[in-house]
């Protein structure tokens, strides 16, 4: 039931989140690009001409529903991050990833708390969390998901991480290799949250299917006590 949950939250957090950032991006009178803009844009409380790292206009009439949006996507990727513990394999490399997952988690909340524009450090190490913890934390899933994880899930999981980690350090060098700021900034944060609705859609998928009273049930309801 706690796996269960878990996987519930990921999905369900990566889901709410692209709505609210559809219907966010939406209010704007100057169209939102996701090339030019950056995500953090949508929950900036004031409207102003922004110079850096890129020049741009920003007035996002709907950012409470944006900031609300970050901090149940932190949320949602705590829970899972404590609860699908039948996901994972026992040891060290485990642990630190979850622990990093979570931490991801917590630097969405801080990013919704404490919008770009009103508290930008806590900002920015929300940021941090997400894109260095969280891709880190990504990267060592791929090595840290458990045994009876398919084996193309766990390198594409690595992988994901990876590129997400790569696209990061392009972001903060200002190179975007013609993706546009906010672009390369995707490839740095959705790599995760791509991640979160796979691994919680197919946990979900899996406890539906999964035949009652068999030793993999019994397994997972041991797991995810530990």
């Amino acid at each position: 039931m706690k796996a269960r949950i878990g996987y519930a939250a990921w999905a369900a957090g990566m889901v709410q989140f692209f709505v609210a950032h559809w219907i966010v991006e939406s209010a704007w009178a100057t169209p939102y690009s996701w090339a030019r803009n950056n995500i953090s844009d949508l929950g900036n409380a004031n409207c102003a001409m922004q110079s850096e790292p890129e020049p741009r206009y920003i007035c996002s009439p709907e950012h409470g529903l944006m900031n609300a949006s970050f901090i149940v996507l932190g949320t949602s990727l705590v829970v899972g991050a404590v609860l699908t513990g039948a996901l994972w394999r026992s040891g060290a490399v485990a642990t630190v990833a979850r622990c990093l997952l979570a931490g991801a988690g917590v630097g969405f909340v801080l990013a919704g708390l404490a919008p770009a524009d009103v508290n930008e450090n806590q900002h920015v190490l929300g940021a941090m969390l997400i894109m260095a913890a969280g891709n880190i934390g990504l990267a060592l899933a791929g090595i840290g998901l458990a045994d009876d994880v398919p084996g193309p899930l766990r390198w594409m999981t690595s992988l994901l991480g990876i590129t997400a980690i790569t696209a990061f350090g392009l972001f903060l060098s200002h190179h975007y290799l013609g993706l546009g700021m906010g672009g390369m900034e995707r490839v740095a944060a959705l790599p995760l949250l791509a991640w979160m609705l796979a691994v919680g859609g197919r946990g979900l998928l899996r406890q539906k299917t999964q035949p009652p009273g068999t030793a993999r049930e019994r397994h997972i309801a041991q797991a995810s006590h530990r």
